[in-house]
């Protein structure tokens, strides 16, 4: 059985003692009811991974001492989701879930011109993908951005393949077909209800996004992300 998982921001060290805040505390000591010489794993969100034992089991202020520590890599190549926010909050919250889990690197909240506007809750979403990472198990936190205009990003976006996902019906082909796996660096714009209009797909054309389909069915905006997290990252 493996070790209880837990997420410390500012942990920076390799080696000596950690005290946790009041809610992982309780969590250690009356959730999971955990004791002295017990060991659990904590990670940075940045490839830092840690076993520690603990060695105080107050239930406000609990801690541990590290016994052993190494960085992973990230083990998916760099994957940028760009993707618009959505009225249901809910349904936007759900992809953040599922992109941490499948290992998304990168989540860029994008502001089209069929965007509809809901309150960017950074402190809830955060604490979404870190749920999600500790749940699955990874050492990697995904960078949530602020929010992006859409044409800032797609005249910015430097990633060595650009994507753009659309309905329109005219010339796309398979996202499977042109994904290079010899690339690392990729990104993938995803539209809001409606799609994006035809201006914004014209100008990430002109700036190198190449057209590309998810399938022969028509997706919500959470699901076209998910779908193109897990072609990405997974190939």
């Amino acid at each position: 059985m493996s070790l209880p998982f837990f997420y410390k921001e500012d942990l920076h060290t390799v080696t000596g003692h950690i005290v946790f805040d009041e809610n992982t505390s309780k969590h250690i000591i009356q959730v999971l009811r955990m004791q002295i010489g017990q060991q659990i794993q904590i990670t940075n969100g940045q490839g830092l991974l840690c076993i520690a034992e603990l060695i105080d089991d107050n239930r406000k202020k609990c801690s541990a001492n590290i016994i052993q520590s190494g960085n992973l890599q990230h083990p998916a190549a760099n994957i940028s989701i760009a993707i618009s926010l959505i009225k249901n909050s809910s349904r936007f919250e759900w992809f953040l879930e599922k992109a941490t889990e499948i290992g998304v690197r990168e989540i860029i909240p994008l502001i089209c011109e069929r965007t509809e506007k809901i309150t960017f809750r950074q402190d809830r979403f955060k604490s979404i993908l870190v749920s999600a990472m500790l749940q699955s198990q990874q050492t990697w936190l995904p960078v949530l951005q602020a929010p992006a205009k859409f044409n800032a990003l797609v005249t910015s976006s430097q990633q060595q393949q650009k994507f753009i996902a659309h309905c329109i019906n005219e010339t796309k082909r398979e996202l499977t077909e042109l994904n290079n796996r010899s690339l690392t660096s990729k990104i993938i714009l995803i539209g809001p209800e409606g799609d994006f209009t035809k201006e914004e797909i014209d100008l990430a054309m002109q700036h190198h996004f190449s057209a590309v389909s998810l399938g022969n069915t028509r997706l919500r905006t959470e699901t076209a992300g998910m779908v193109a997290a897990t072609l990405l990252c997974l190939a």
